[in-house]
């Protein structure tokens, strides 16, 4: 219904497993590692818990994309069964034929014998169970039984289980001790962290063919507020707040719209504000300073044809009050003519059509910004900073903006002297100080460049010695000075690229994947306008 509107070609909020819109963050990487880490050459039971939603069954389908093709899987969703039920499940997901009725025992004998089979043949067996908490425990300790077969290395039969945070609990039961012995690997999943937010939602956008933000920052914060980080709400809340914007006509998705997204997906009311009290309090205020000016006018034991000294000193004061009323409810010229430019640039196209206008292309009708500059061989790159970022990159850039109400604007930075930006609002363009900027700049921007011509997606220790020395030579000139000739992968260059990857936000685990990838191909990059021409870089 909303997918034309936003630029969008398929729904990116749906809550259906689509594997097209994985987003692995730091904590699922983690998992991810950890599990696999887990099915090693020891094997054996692996854990991995988490709140519901957190990600868990999405973090076991990538561990299962990366298994070896010599790997046989069998996947349970629905764990409520007897220790039969479960070995004859098994036996389904695996491809053993058991017969009608068989026993228990005849289901035992069937596993060991397929798993002895399957390690002669050189594979290898995973069974993972979902919604593991709801597991008896007479089931689990029918697993632990059947995960004694093994050789003097592994285990023939490895088993991940995946559940809420019960499964923790309930491993912790007296007659469970030994299978908690056996437990290799284990990781609690958390609930996304803000930033992380951010990038999912971003993420997804993407995915569905919309590169520029569409919630802004206020929105981002109200999503952590109100999801509490859980990826499956942030999809609920997002889906709904995107539906509000569409049937309002309004871009961005804002604070506002989540908030509402939130009463009606999650049932919360939203706390209005009571103007009840402050109004009261005003009027008191008011009536008691005529009180006491009346009192003091009259409780003084003079002539009348003399004036109270204090009447006239608050005479005084209110003449002085109602001659400067008027000088602070007027804006001067420069001040209107900034008014009007915040307020004729609430749209964001006609700041992506002034960057666009000055990489020397053109807005396409019904493409997106971002459509258009990819057909038009441009990238859009879109970052959270501050001052020191844009500078330091020097790019023209689109910036989301508030004004002093807090109300969302737009503007196409253009170029930089000292500490001066000018900055393009509408068809208006103005120059502006630092400190302007700071207090109306939202922290995110956008900007477009051209890409290398490279298929290079990730430089870690495994790279060729020609990445090798381009990633000493990229990181050397960014840090303005001579670049050393290398081999391999030394402490040196490690260490260069950490401290690159802490500045620029990125995760420090000295792999150039490709965020980093293109934080330095920015800096490298000799193509298209600048803030200041000919600036030395970094």
């Amino acid at each position: 219904m909303y997918k034309a509107f936003y630029g969008l070609s398929d729904n990116p909020f749906s809550i259906a497993p689509n594997p097209h819109y994985l987003f692995l963050s730091d904590r699922h990487r983690e998992a991810l590692a950890h599990l696999t880490y887990g099915l090693g050459e020891t094997g054996g039971f692996v854990l991995l818990t988490g709140e519901v939603g957190t990600g868990k069954t999405t973090v076991s389908r990538t561990l299962l994309n990366q298994l070896p093709e010599n790997t046989d899987t069998a996947f349970i969703l629905n764990p409520s069964l007897t220790e039969l039920e479960l070995l004859a499940t098994l036996c389904d997901e695996l491809g053993i034929e058991s017969g009608e009725s068989p026993t228990l025992k005849q289901l035992t004998d069937l596993l060991s014998s397929f798993l002895l089979a399957n390690h002669q043949k050189g594979r290898n067996t995973v069974l993972i169970i979902d919604e593991a908490q709801h597991l008896r425990a007479e089931v689990l300790e029918q697993l632990r039984l059947l995960t004694n077969l093994e050789t003097d290395t592994k285990k023939l039969l490895q088993v991940i289980l995946i559940g809420q945070p019960e499964l923790q609990q309930l491993l912790k039961r007296q007659e469970l001790r030994q299978l908690a012995q056996r437990i290799t690997a284990r990781y609690h999943l958390l609930p996304l962290t803000e930033q992380e937010i951010a990038l999912y939602v971003q993420h997804r956008l993407q995915v569905a063919g919309r590169h520029e933000p569409l919630f802004n920052r206020r929105a981002i914060k109200a999503l952590h507020k109100y999801s509490g980080g859980i990826p499956r709400l942030i999809n609920l809340l997002c889906e709904r707040a995107l539906m509000a914007g569409y049937a309002q006509s309004k871009v961005p998705i804002d604070g506002k719209m989540v908030a509402a997204a939130s009463s009606e997906v999650l049932g919360e009311e939203i706390k209005q504000t009571n103007y009840v009290w402050p109004v009261l309090a005003g009027l008191a205020v008011v009536t008691t300073f005529s009180g006491a000016l009346y009192w003091f006018s009259q409780g003084q034991s003079q002539s009348p044809s003399e004036p109270s000294k204090v009447t006239e000193q608050a005479t005084k004061v209110v003449e002085n009050v109602a001659a400067k009323a008027p000088k602070q409810a007027s804006l001067s010229a420069s001040q209107r003519v900034l008014k009007n430019a915040i307020d004729a640039s609430r749209d964001i196209d006609s700041a992506y059509a002034s960057i666009l206008g000055l990489w020397g292309k053109t807005p396409y009708v019904g493409l997106s910004a971002c459509q258009a500059a990819n057909q038009q061989g441009l990238d859009c790159f879109q970052q959270q900073g501050n001052w020191h970022t844009i500078v330091k990159l020097n790019f023209p850039a689109v910036v989301y903006l508030q004004d002093d109400s807090g109300e969302a604007f737009y503007g196409t930075l253009v170029s930089r002297q000292g500490e001066q930006l000018l900055i393009q609002l509408n068809e208006q363009q103005l120059w502006v100080d630092r400190d302007w900027f700071n207090r109306h700049f939202s922290g995110t921007f956008e900007l477009l460049w051209q890409s290398p011509n490279s298929t290079v997606t990730e430089i870690g220790r495994n790279a060729s010695q020609a990445q090798l020395q381009w990633l000493e030579n990229s990181l050397a000139t960014i840090a303005r000075k001579p670049p050393r000739l290398v081999s391999y992968f030394d402490q040196e260059l490690e260490q260069s690229l950490r401290e690159f990857q802490r500045l620029h936000g990125l995760r420090a685990d000295a792999i150039a994947g490709s965020q980093t990838l293109v934080q330095l191909n920015l800096y490298l990059s000799d193509k298209g306008p600048r803030l200041v021409e000919n600036r030395g870089r970094y």
